[in-house]
């Protein structure tokens, strides 16, 4: 999630890594902050993997500033990272939310919508946070008012999710001339 955030957000414009990492912050922060031990080695990483540049640039006081840069390899990197993303890219909501961010940057609207149609597909499922043996547990039939809460939150965030997927799904679908 972290590499496809930099990815992401370097896609767009060059970036020091002060300002990378409050871009990241803010789409992620709230559930997984972004700490300088782990940003930067994942930096030097994709640098290493020829996916971004780096230059130094003075700093607005006295220390040296990094401009992060895409190279060629780095957007395509993302964008084969957005067309095929891993399982839990998919079913993880916080690593979705991240390749939700970038998804624009597949330019071909059917890759788009391969990649909504396997979140469909995913919520879809019949699935709970609960179960009795392998039977899925619905809100009604848990006397637990706070796992109950869980499951009636859980179920209407999917349903205003399956709707907006439905209607992106279908303004991505070529219309027959």
């Amino acid at each position: 999630m972290l590499e496809l955030a930099i990815l992401g957000f370097l896609y767009d414009a060059p970036l020091h890594g002060y300002e990378l990492r409050k871009h990241i912050t803010a789409l992620t922060g709230h559930v997984r902050p972004v700490a300088e031990s782990t940003l930067y080695p994942a930096i030097k990483r994709l640098e290493k993997a020829g996916l971004l540049t780096r230059e130094t640039q003075p700093g607005t006081v006295a220390a040296p500033r990094h401009m992060l840069s895409l190279t060629e390899a780095g957007r395509e990197e993302l964008r084969r990272r957005l067309r095929e993303p891993a399982r839990a890219d998919i079913t993880d909501e916080n690593r979705w939310f991240t390749v939700l961010a970038f998804l624009r940057h597949l330019a071909d609207p059917r890759e788009q919508a391969n990649v909504l149609r396997q979140r469909l597909d995913f919520l879809e499922e019949p699935a709970s946070f609960f179960y009795a043996g392998e039977r899925p547990l619905r809100a009604e039939e848990l006397d637990d008012p706070f796992r109950r809460g869980i499951l009636t939150i859980a179920r209407a965030t999917s349903r205003t999710e399956l709707t907006w997927l439905r209607d992106t799904l279908t303004s991505l679908t070529p219309k027959p001339s």
